[in-house]
């Protein structure tokens, strides 16, 4: 029997397989689809299906860096004992690494060709999701990259190299000696894991967060019933504190607590000879965003012994 599109894609809703393993399930079942159920079954395959609706919030963010181009992805998975498997690992650093060839692109990361095997990347993760036992999802991905300079990473908290949950990405543009440019970055992303800021500069960032600012501000401002004109110099003081709070190149630079960011990479120019231009920053946070289910962990045993 002809193994058509059709049938293929309806295997994969069924079961939640992946593309190759329903073909392949349809061809050693001569296109029998309730056999091709049980075939995939039988190999682990359509468990994924089930697994599906769970919410992953755990899992891993992995950077990884390539010359001049670099990138970072969150793949999420139930637990976190999952962060643990050497497997899972090994999953994730991979996918990363093919996240550098596809730019840090979602989409194309997905439809990248997963090396050693016969699926792509989206693929591959609904067979881990089979293997492991537990929900994934490859929730983003983010690349950045510079002509001339450096793109440094930095883990925190790492469980192995390149792998935890915080990854943050730096890119520096310059002509500065390689050297100078990996230490500079690294310090940065460390300030970047630790603050957390909205933009890289005043510049970048985003203008609704600004006039709610400045709104919230006013109605403040308004209250201590100061003249107008001393409203309006109050209120262009609070707006400077507020883009030092959130803005990466006005903040405090927290590792010698005194120069703003933006100083410390004029500083560092002068000294390498050369300017060097932030050109921008990832940062990854495992789980940021996403609205975990309170359990206690009785209830959660007793849920799994009742399945």
């Amino acid at each position: 029997m002809a193994i058509t599109a059709a049938l293929v894609k309806e295997l994969r809703e069924t079961t939640g397989a992946g593309m190759m393993d329903c073909k392949k399930a349809l061809s050693e079942t001569d296109g029998n689809l309730d056999a091709a159920v049980d075939w995939l079954r039988t190999k682990g395959l359509a468990a994924a299906a089930k697994k599906a609706g769970r919410v992953a919030a755990e899992g891993l963010v992995s950077v990884s860096v390539d010359g001049t181009k670099g990138a970072v992805v969150e793949l999420n998975a139930e637990t976190d004992f999952v962060s643990r498997n050497e497997d899972f690992q090994k999953f994730v650093s991979e996918i990363a690494n093919q996240a550098v060839a596809a730019n840090g692109d979602l989409d194309t990361l997905k439809a990248a060709a997963f090396p050693g095997t016969s699926r792509n990347v989206e693929e591959q993760v609904t067979h881990m999701i089979a293997t492991i036992g537990e929900n994934m999802t490859l929730r983003r991905s983010a690349g950045l990259s510079v002509e001339k300079g450096a793109i440094t990473s930095y883990v925190h908290s790492a469980i192995a190299p390149d792998l935890g949950k915080i990854g943050v990405l730096v890119a520096l543009e310059s002509e500065a000696d390689a050297g100078v440019l990996e230490g500079l970055g690294k310090q940065i992303a460390m300030h970047i894991a630790a603050t957390n800021p909205a933009s890289a500069t005043i510049e970048d960032l985003d203008p609704e967060l600004v006039e709610r600012e400045k709104t919230v501000l006013t109605e403040q401002a308004k209250e201590s019933g100061r003249p107008p004109e001393i409203i309006e110099k109050m209120i262009e003081g609070r707006i400077r504190k507020y883009y030092e709070q959130v803005v990466l190149v006005e903040q405090t630079f927290v590792i010698d607590g005194e120069n703003k960011v933006k100083t410390v990479i004029e500083n560092a120019a002068k000294e390498a000879g050369k300017p060097i231009t932030l050109k921008g920053f990832v940062r990854f946070e495992l789980g940021e965003g996403i609205e975990k289910e309170d359990k206690d962990f009785a209830a959660e045993v007793a849920e799994q012994l009742n399945k």
